[in-house]
């Protein structure tokens, strides 16, 4: 990082994530001083439905926040949080646990929800399993508590829940609403006519800029961490939409057509137009969930995504970062046999929703497993940048970015497309940075991948063949 100062001071960033939540500490040049990491995976029984253990993950964030007020003053802390959660306050407090979206609600309930849902031209959210579309949650909810809603009750996205944890303001903020919710029309920039009619859009918490100081660190979080009552407090964002923000600010990718992978428990493929056309919803495959994202200025993203963190996990992980050279080496031995994945391991979603997940053939070695798992994660890849018609460039950024097979594999089935990693894991936490400072270099530049020296060609097409065929 080159010259002075560019941030308020030291920042945290809150990033909870489905999979983890991290807390990072950043000085005012934008250098990662430390961070901490916590397994989310815990899903809590409530009254009816599974929630997210947000007692559990507050209090380890106070123990860390105890950690960073120690190490110097703090300007600013800003919360990130995953897509498809959010939380109703009344009185002062929670009105319910928070539900966990990979819940499935009742089937009559379910189909009750879906007569009411807007089309998907409308709001650019397609219709999806479990809670995944949050009014799902919203409906569930009511049909346990009919009052859920009454008195000063406010409905926080996940991100901005956290905010109004640290600092006792309420908002909302377009990024999360803009995510799959069914809450919100992107082409008419209002609540969607199913948040209208059920009452919920009267409900959202007031509407602010993810960059926007909403307050300041509430004197009982200053107590309790140590921490300064002056730590200014951001609204906060959508976690793949930090990745979008930090994708922006490098060279490769400002102003030109470039599509970035967030990678994690999802993977995100998130379109960035070059210029402001007129994009429409309905050319986007509903049913292969692809999505109309909004960014944090309200701009359109075309999306499409499958679950892919979670479906490694299945297939046995990628590897460790000293695995890589294994599995590199194993990729001819699996391309003779053909040893592949065939989607879907995380049934319901994907371009794939209905398939369920087989070997056509078996690895042979921890290698071949770990090489096949890069290699399904890069066809899987492949389809989402087709479906939302990906140019120019390609960035991919998060938890597998350093996945050399992965990598390497999209770079060569895709030669035409030059594809970019970040040389961090840390490209969510730069994005939220970036809304305090706009001009904040990245800490590493990208580095351009170099494709495999195989053919993927036909296994590429034996792949989709098999992938594509109707179970």
């Amino acid at each position: 990082m080159k010259g002075g100062p560019v941030l308020p001071g030291r920042v945290i960033v809150l990033d909870v994530g489905k999979t983890l939540a991290k807390l990072s500490l950043w000085d005012a040049q934008g250098r990662l001083l430390e961070q901490r990491a916590r397994p989310n995976y815990r899903s809590l029984a409530a009254a009816g439905y599974r929630a997210l253990d947000t007692e559990g993950i507050e209090a380890w964030v106070a123990d860390v926040l105890v950690e960073f007020a120690k190490l110097g003053p703090v300007a600013a802390i800003v919360p990130v949080g995953h897509g498809a959660a959010a939380a109703v306050i009344r009185d002062g407090r929670l009105a319910c646990a928070v539900p966990d979206y990979e819940d499935k609600p009742p089937p009559a309930m379910r189909a009750r929800y879906d007569q009411d849902r807007d089309a998907f031209a409308l709001t650019g959210s397609p219709a999806l399993p479990c809670g995944l579309n949050l009014g799902v949650q919203l409906h569930w909810l009511e049909s346990q508590w009919p009052d859920l809603l009454s008195g000063d009750a406010l409905i926080l996205p996940w991100p901005q829940f956290w905010a109004w944890k640290l600092s006792g303001v309420a908002v909302s903020e377009i990024s999360s609403f803009g995510c799959h919710s069914d809450l919100w029309m992107p082409l008419a920039g209002r609540p969607s006519m199913l948040a209208q009619q059920r009452g919920w859009a009267a409900r959202f918490a007031p509407l602010r800029h993810a960059r926007d100081v909403i307050g300041t660190l509430s004197a009982q979080w200053s107590a309790r961490t140590g921490l300064s009552s002056d730590v200014q407090i951001l609204c906060g964002l959508h976690d793949s939409n930090a990745a979008l923000l930090a994708a922006r600010g490098h060279a490769e990718i400002a102003g030109h057509e470039a599509t970035v992978v967030s990678t994690g428990t999802w993977f995100v493929a998130m379109r960035l137009p070059a210029t402001a056309a007129k994009l429409e919803i309905a050319s986007l495959p509903e049913r292969r969930d692809c999505l109309m994202n909004l960014d944090v200025d309200a701009g359109l993203v075309p999306s499409a995504r499958f679950m892919g963190g979670r479906e490694l996990e299945v297939l046995g992980g990628i590897g460790e970062t000293d695995q890589q050279a294994a599995a590199l080496d194993a990729i001819p031995s699996l391309l003779a046999r053909d040893v592949m994945a065939l989607p879907n391991w995380a049934p319901g979603v994907g371009p794939y929703p209905a398939h369920r997940g087989r070997w056509l053939v078996e690895p042979a070695s921890a290698s071949e497993r770990c090489a096949a798992a890069g290699l399904y994660a890069a066809l899987m890849t492949d389809v989402l940048l087709e479906l939302i018609d990906a140019r120019e460039c390609l960035l991919i950024e998060g938890r597998f970015a350093q996945c050399d097979v992965y990598v390497r594999a999209l770079a060569t089935m895709r030669p035409d497309c030059p594809v970019y990693v970040g040389g961090a894991h840390d490209g969510v936490a730069y994005g939220a940075l970036r809304l305090l400072a706009a001009s904040l270099q990245p800490v590493m530049s990208l580095q351009k991948a170099v494709p495999l020296p195989v053919d993927l060609a036909a296994y590429k097409t034996r792949w989709r063949a098999s992938a594509e065929r109707p179970q």
